[in-house]
C-alpha cells in the first residue's frame, strides 16, 4: 500500500469508523438504562470489554505499555473513562438530551485548544473556521431533532465530561508513541473498569433480574464502541493531529440521527439534514487544513538543479 495513503487516509478512516461506532451506542445505552443505573451500565460495559482484552493479553497477543507508563495511563483512564462515564451518566438523569448534546459539542473545540497548548499543534485559520462551521452545523442538527434545550446546575457535570474526554484525547498522544493502540486501549479499559467497581455494588442483584437482551446491549457496548472504538481512535490520534481527529466528533449528532431513523423509524427534519450538511462541510474543511503543504526544494537542491541545467546547455 502507498505510504502516503497510509499516512493520511487510514487514520482519518479510523476516526470516521470510531464515530460511527460511538454513534451506534446511543440506542444500546437507552435500552440498557431501562434496567440499570448509568454507573451500573458503564461498569457492566467495561467489565465485558476487560474480558475481551484479557484473553489476548494473557496469551501475549497484545503487549501492554511499558511499566514506566502504567501510572500515567491509569490516571488518564480514571479521567477519560471513569470520570467521563460517571459525570455524563449522572447528568443525563437530570439534564435534557438537547442541553447535554449542545455542551458535548464543545469537546472538539476544547480538544483543539488543549492540543495547541499541550502538543504545540498549529491551529491555522482554515482549521478554526472549519471547527466553527462544524459546531454551527451540529447545533442545527440538535435543534432540528426537536430536543429541548434547558440549562441547569446539573449541566456542569456534562462540562466535566467534556473536559475529561478532551484531556484523555490529548494526553494519550505522547504515550501512544511508546506502545500500540491495542496495548494502550487494553490498559486504559482495565484501569477504567477498576475505577467503576465501587459504583456497581448492586449489579449482581440486577443481573439476576434483567433480560438477556438488556445484558446483550452491554455486550454490544463493550465490543463495538469500547474495544473496537477506542483501538481505532488511538490509532487515529497516534498518526494524525488530535485537533483534526477530534473534529469528527461533530458528526456524531448527525450519525446518531441517521441510526435512529434506520433502527427506530425516527424522522429527521429539514433543519437537521441541513445542519448535517453544514457539519460535514466544516469537518472536511478542518481535515483539509491538515494536508501537508508542498515543500519547496532546499537551497542546495536548487543549486544542484541549476548546475545540472547549465551543464546540459553547455553539452548542447
Amino acid at each position: 500500500m502507498n505510504i502516503a495513503l497510509r499516512a493520511t487516509t487510514l487514520p482519518l478512516l479510523a476516526a470516521a469508523g470510531t464515530i460511527l461506532l460511538w454513534s451506534s451506542a446511543f440506542p444500546a445505552i437507552s435500552y440498557g438504562l431501562q434496567a440499570f443505573t448509568p454507573p451500573e451500565l458503564a461498569l457492566l460495559r467495561f467489565l465485558f470489554a476487560s474480558l475481551v482484552f484479557a484473553v489476548p493479553v494473557a496469551l501475549g497477543w497484545i503487549r501492554l505499555p511499558p511499566r514506566s507508563d502504567w501510572a500515567a495511563i491509569a490516571l488518564l483512564a480514571l479521567v477519560g473513562m471513569t470520570a467521563y462515564q460517571l459525570s455524563l451518566g449522572y447528568a443525563m438523569t437530570r439534564v435534557p438530551a438537547g442541553s447535554a448534546a449542545v455542551i458535548l459539542s464543545l469537546a472538539p473545540g476544547v480538544t483543539a485548544a488543549l492540543a495547541a497548548a499541550r502538543l504545540g499543534e498549529a491551529l491555522g485559520r482554515r482549521r478554526i473556521v472549519g471547527l466553527a462551521i462544524a459546531f454551527a452545523g451540529a447545533l442545527a442538527v440538535i435543534a432540528g431533532a426537536g430536543r429541548s434545550i434547558r440549562f441547569e446546575p446539573m449541566a456542569l457535570f456534562v462540562l466535566v465530561s467534556v473536559l475529561a474526554t478532551s484531556v484523555y484525547f490529548v494526553w494519550q498522544k505522547p504515550l501512544l508513541q511508546r506502545t500500540t493502540p491495542l496495548g494502550f486501549a487494553a490498559a486504559s479499559v482495565f484501569a477504567g473498569t477498576l475505577g467503576l467497581l465501587p459504583f456497581g455494588l448492586h449489579l449482581p442483584e440486577k443481573l439476576a433480574l434483567v433480560s438477556t437482551a438488556q445484558v446483550g446491549s452491554a455486550v454490544y457496548l463493550a465490543v463495538a464502541p469500547t474495544v473496537l472504538g477506542y483501538v481505532a481512535w488511538g490509532y487515529a490520534i497516534a498518526r494524525a493531529p488530535v485537533s483534526v481527529v477530534s473534529s469528527f466528533l461533530y458528526a456524531q449528532p448527525l450519525l446518531a440521527g441517521i441510526i435512529a431513523w434506520i433502527w427506530l423509524g425516527q424522522t429527521m427534519s429539514a433543519l437537521a439534514v441541513l445542519g448535517g450538511a453544514v457539519t460535514l462541510a466544516g469537518v472536511v474543511l478542518s481535515v483539509r487544513s491538515a494536508a501537508p503543504a508542498p515543500r519547496r526544494p532546499s537551497a542546495v537542491l536548487r543549486a544542484c538543479t541549476a548546475l545540472w541545467h547549465g551543464a546540459r546547455v553547455q553539452i548542447r
